[in-house]
């Protein structure tokens, strides 16, 4: 069995109107220009999302929306992950009832787990659902790691978990959840979840990449991807070398939604840049930096 997930899958921001209300038409028009650029899938819902700072039923409405809205021209990833394992099946089995392609799972935050309580947590979510699930190792929000031997264990049981968003700054950990975990099960994908570590996950055999600058840049990060498949690997490093400007965006605020929909807009998306607070409005003088960088990798 090959991948069922590969490629270049923006984690889509969701889009609020300025009195902070979700906004369909921003958010239609964001998914669009998304699919005109050759996206392989979208994912919503996640940290770029701000599922955290939303209600289980907002989460279930926004999750209608995209599956809806998307129409089967992508495939669909929901994030469904949060502090509570009821919550969480809950939230997987919604999105299997309104047709997603597959759900991602971020570890419960704020309590750091035993072994054998994050062991129980995914298998409940994996046993409630037949989708595939994409497991989300972000240790530097969630306060704890997701290590190769840990997802090994968890694939070894579960068939539909299927793959991993490897938000790390590690290419050590990233190469290592290649050669423990897809060495033994080759259908089981490894994402980049860093802009910059898209060249090097697929140097060593992983797929691709599901990175905030797909939402702004997608051209840019599809190209390295196209570019090494075919092989290209002049192209793939020109390519990776004007990438290596964007992770600067997201030193600019915390949390960093702010900057991503500041950057989709200075793009040409028309969309508001409201975003949940606590994050709050940028500033003109965020907002000329985030040029300056947009400007040097040539996307304005």
């Amino acid at each position: 069995m090959g991948e069922i997930f590969r490629g270049i899958i923006p984690p889509v921001p969701t889009i609020f109107n300025e009195n902070g209300y979700f906004d369909p038409n921003g958010m239609g028009r964001l998914i669009d220009f998304l699919i005109s650029s050759g996206v392989h899938g979208l994912f919503f819902l996640g940290t770029g999302g701000e599922f955290s700072q939303m209600s289980s039923q907002q989460r279930k409405d926004i999750a209608e929306f995209a599956v809806e809205y998307v129409g089967k021209r992508v495939p669909v990833l929901i994030g469904t992950g949060g502090t509570s394992t009821r919550e969480v099946v809950e939230l997987s089995e919604h999105s299997e009832k309104i047709g997603a392609d597959g759900v991602v799972v971020i570890n419960p935050y704020y309590w750091p787990l035993s072994h054998e309580n994050l062991i129980n947590h995914y298998k409940a979510v994996a046993e409630s659902i037949s989708l595939p699930i994409i497991l989300y190792n972000f240790p530097q929000l969630t306060g704890q790691d997701l290590p190769p031997d840990f997802v090994l264990e968890l694939v070894s049981q579960y068939t539909n978990i299927v793959g991993i968003k490897e938000t790390t700054d590690s290419a050590g950990h990233i190469r290592e959840m290649i050669l423990k975990v897809k060495a033994n099960f080759p259908y089981f994908s490894v994402f980049a979840g860093y802009d910059d570590h898209l060249l090097n996950t697929l140097s060593l055999g992983g797929d691709g990449a599901i990175s905030a600058g797909g939402n702004f840049a997608p051209h840019l990060i599809i190209g390295i991807y196209n570019a090494f498949k075919e092989k290209d690997f002049v192209r793939a490093i020109e390519l990776h070398k004007q990438l290596a400007y964007l992770p600067m965006l997201y030193k600019i605020d915390s949390p960093f939604v702010t900057v991503v929909k500041e950057a989709i807009r200075l793009v040409g998306v028309e969309i508001s840049t409201y975003s949940l607070p606590p994050a709050r409005s940028l500033h003109q003088k965020e907002i000329e930096h985030i040029k300056e960088i947009l400007k040097r990798v040539s996307l304005i």
